[in-house]
């Protein structure tokens, strides 16, 4: 139990000191406008309180990551606690902090954008690409969880592909809304479902007589029932609730409606804490209810949907642990909506056809919940790797531009190069050794591979780096976006 509480402080205590460091680095300016302000086009670009910015920023980037991440991640045991501490304090959050607040010095701009702008404009097209990739298929996958959990509740005449097409028409009507009728208002009411059924089932752990696995010495070892490696398998299997490329989608969303750059820390930096927090709890949950073989056993046989309903129903009872299940329900609902959203919106700006009129909306959305649609019938696990991979590789992106963004204005790159270079290195690993990818075994061979691509990449990132401040002129917008202009700066402005 000790793990838990102290791992739950260890996170609290994060977003207090290393948050406000990460803040302090940045430089804040209260007094400049926000996008929210100079862009409001009642649709998108809409000002709306902190809290329930906050809410939305959690409920986007929560999904069923925070919750299957760490019920897969319990297979290795109390280790994943490590993976979960560490990643989201020096990892997740600064990732969400630095990019939701990069977006708000550039107009509410997208990855993709933010790339060009300071990575070289041939990679736009390539983040585009993974962006949008990583979109369908989070969208994708955040559907098929949530049908899988609303089965149980559902008369035996109900099937998985009949609520799977209620969703997407729930997502169809909720995509042509403006963001604070889409979002500011359902939102907050899933957002106190989920914090209630979560404080609700971290509280039956500690005071229920479970025992609940401990951080030792001896727990350090791997100890998964199939005996699959650490690494680099944990750092793709815990994304959500350690570090996610998917959190870079959803961060610009939310700087469109932000109103001021002190409200950063506790949106971006602050939610990532607490979907941290989230993931310990259902690790916990997951350890202290099935042994390992018992735990993979259910995975199986029926995704973490399963591990879910009996986490639930075993600590709640089946009043309250209805209600927890609905709270997970919520999760992904809320993170595909607003996935389908970025993806929508990502795909419109790359293709020039402006988002003024339903008609352009739906011109652009529905082809996007057509292929969703079909990949839905694909099996569930497969497209979890895939989108796992994705996923991280955006989140190195995500980095590379935070740490470009820092360096250029000489200030300490190190908090994001570091998590950098270190998930650059897993995902090139993981693309080398896995089934999905060249299907090397994890032996010296890809280990060496994997050194030689992920040093490459870095030196061209470096050099490019190099050059790219050597000309700069001392009033480019680039160096001074701190500054309050007139109008939003234009994400091609040097």
């Amino acid at each position: 139990m000790m793990t838990l509480i102290g791992g739950i402080l260890l996170l609290i205590l994060g977003y207090f000191t290393y948050g406000r460091y990460i803040e302090k680095n940045f430089s804040i300016e209260p007094d400049r406008p926000t996008p929210a302000e100079t862009l409001r086009d009642g649709y998108d670009f809409v000002p709306m309180p902190k809290w329930k910015n906050a809410i939305i920023q959690l409920l986007n980037i929560a999904g069923t990551g925070p919750i299957f991440g760490p019920i897969m991640g319990a297979l290795y045991g109390p280790i994943a606690y490590l993976w979960i501490i560490i990643g989201a304090i020096f990892a997740g959050a600064v990732h969400d902090y630095m990019i939701g607040m990069i977006s708000l010095r550039n107009g509410g701009a997208h990855l993709p954008e933010l790339a060009s702008k300071y990575l070289g404009k041939p990679l736009k097209h390539v983040v585009n690409i993974f962006a949008m990739l990583l979109l369908l298929l989070v969208g994708t996958v955040f559907v098929t969880s949530p049908a899988n959990l609303i089965l149980y509740f559902t008369p035996s005449w109900m099937t998985v592909g009949m609520i799977t097409a209620l969703i997407f028409i729930y997502f169809i009507i909720s995509t042509v809304l403006p963001i604070d009728k889409a979002l500011g208002k359902i939102y907050p009411i899933f957002g106190a479902i989920l914090i209630i059924s979560t404080v609700a089932i971290g509280i039956s752990l500690m005071t229920g007589g479970h025992t609940l696995p401990n951080l030792n010495a001896s727990s350090l070892t791997n100890i998964h029932p199939d005996g699959t490696p650490i690494f680099p398998i944990i750092f793709f299997t815990i994304s959500c609730g350690a570090i996610s490329g998917f959190h870079a989608t959803q961060a610009p969303m939310v700087s469109r409606t932000s109103t001021n750059e002190r409200e950063g820390r506790f949106v971006f930096y602050g939610m990532m804490i607490a979907e941290g927090v989230i993931a310990m709890i259902w690790a916990a949950a997951s350890m202290a209810l099935f042994d390992g073989q018992t735990l993979s056993q259910m995975i199986a046989a029926g995704t973490p949907s399963a591990v879910v309903n009996q986490v639930s129903i075993l600590l709640l009872g089946n009043v309250m642990g209805t209600i927890a299940i609905i709270g997970v329900i919520v999760l992904p609902l809320s993170s595909g909506l607003s996935a389908f959203r970025s993806l929508r919106t990502i795909l419109a700006e790359y293709l020039n056809i402006k988002q003024d009129t339903v008609k352009k909306i739906l011109m652009v959305t529905l082809p996007l919940y057509a292929i969703s649609f079909v990949l839905t019938q694909v099996d569930f696990n497969l497209l979890w790797r895939y989108f796992n991979w994705a996923n991280q590789v955006t989140a190195v992106i995500s980095l590379l531009v935070s740490t470009r963004y820092l360096y250029l204005k000489d200030k300490n790159y190190l908090v994001t190069f570091v998590p950098a270079i270190f998930m650059l290195y897993a995902v090139v690993v993981y693309i080398v050794s896995q089934p999905i990818g060249l299907g090397l075994e994890l032996g010296l061979v890809t280990h060496v591979i994997s050194s030689i691509v992920s040093v490459g990449l870095l030196v061209l990132f470096w050099n490019s780096g190099k050059k790219q401040k050597e000309d700069l002129l001392p009033d480019s917008r680039l160096l001074n976006d701190h500054l309050i202009y007139p109008a939003p700066i234009p994400a091609g402005a040097n």
